[in-house]
C-alpha cells in the first residue's frame, strides 16, 4: 500500500461525500500486524464513522496472517448502510499462506451462506457483493503472468474455480459485484438488456492506478455511470449525481 496516495483517497473520498468504502482486500503487502496498522491508521476517519468495510486478500494471508483481524467471524457477513445490503464475502484460505498460490476459494457451505444472504435482501436496497477473488476469466495484467498461466498453475491469474456457480446465484438477486486481486480495473456486465443487469467491477490496485471507482446509488438503482476519484490533487473527479445519490466507492 503507497501511505500517501491512501491517503490522498481518504480526503478525495470525504471532499466527495461517499457514505461508504469498501476495500476489497490486500490491506497489506505481507501480512504483517505493523502494515494493517498504517492501513487503520490512515483510514481511521472513514472506519470511525461507520463508512467503511473490508474483506480480507490473499496478501493478508501471509506473514501474520490477518483474516481474523480483518474480517471476525463468518466467511459470509450482510450488513445494511444507508440504503445499500452488503454482502462480504471472504475468498481467502489457508493456501493463500503460500506467495505461490494466491488464488481464491469458495465452497459449497460459502455459496450457501451467499445464497441466504441474497435471499434475506431487503426490497428497495442496492444489493452488493464484495470480495477479493475474481469469478470470471480476466485478460493478464502483465507479461510475467504468462508463464504461470500456460503451465496451468493456480498461482494468482486463475478464476475462483466455484465463480459460475457464483454468478449464476448472483443474476437477478445483485446489482453489483465488487472485487480486488487483478492489478488492472475492468468491468462486465451480463444480462445488460434485463430491468436487474448484473455489474462486476474488478477495483484493481488503487494505490497503483492512483484512482478508485465512485458509485452513485438512490432508491436501490445505480444513478448514471461509475466515476472515478484520484489521489492526485491534480486529478478531475467525477462527482456527477453525488449530491443527490448515495455514493459507494471500492477500491484495493
Amino acid at each position: 500500500m503507497d501511505a500517501q496516495r491512501a491517503r490522498a483517497f481518504v480526503h478525495a473520498a470525504t471532499v466527495a461525500g461517499a457514505n461508504h468504502v469498501i476495500v476489497t482486500g490486500d490491506l497489506t503487502h505481507k501480512g504483517r500486524h505493523e502494515e494493517l496498522a498504517k492501513f487503520r491508521e490512515i483510514f481511521e476517519p472513514l472506519a470511525e464513522s461507520g463508512r467503511l468495510s473490508m474483506v480480507p486478500g490473499n496478501h493478508d494471508r501471509l506473514g501474520d496472517d490477518l483474516r481474523d483481524e480483518i474480517m471476525w467471524g463468518p466467511r459470509v457477513q450482510a450488513e445494511r448502510r444507508e440504503g445499500m445490503y452488503l454482502i462480504r464475502v471472504d475468498s481467502t484460505g489457508p493456501h493463500n499462506r503460500s506467495w505461490l498460490t494466491g488464488h481464491g476459494s469458495l465452497d459449497e457451505g460459502d455459496l450457501q451462506g451467499i445464497d441466504d444472504a441474497l435471499s434475506a435482501a431487503p426490497e428497495g436496497d442496492l444489493v452488493v457483493l464484495a470480495l477479493h477473488h475474481h469469478l470470471l476469466p480476466l485478460p493478464l495484467d502483465h507479461a510475467a503472468e504468462l508463464v504461470p498461466s500456460w503451465l496451468g498453475h493456480k498461482a494468482w491469474t486463475a478464476e475462483i474455480d466455484s465463480g459460475y456457480k457464483l454468478v449464476r446465484a448472483t443474476v437477478g438477486r445483485c446489482d453489483l459485484v465488487l472485487h480486488g486481486h487483478r492489478h488492472i480495473e475492468r468491468e462486465i456486465v451480463l444480462q445488460s438488456d434485463s430491468t436487474r443487469p448484473l455489474r462486476i467491477f474488478n477495483a484493481g490496485s488503487s494505490t497503483e492506478q492512483g484512482r478508485m471507482r465512485i458509485f452513485n446509488h438512490k432508491n436501490g438503482n445505480l444513478v448514471g455511470q461509475p466515476g472515478w476519484i484520484g489521489a492526485s490533487p491534480n486529478y478531475t473527479a467525477d462527482r456527477r449525481g453525488v449530491r443527490d445519490a448515495r455514493a459507494l466507492g471500492s477500491m484495493m
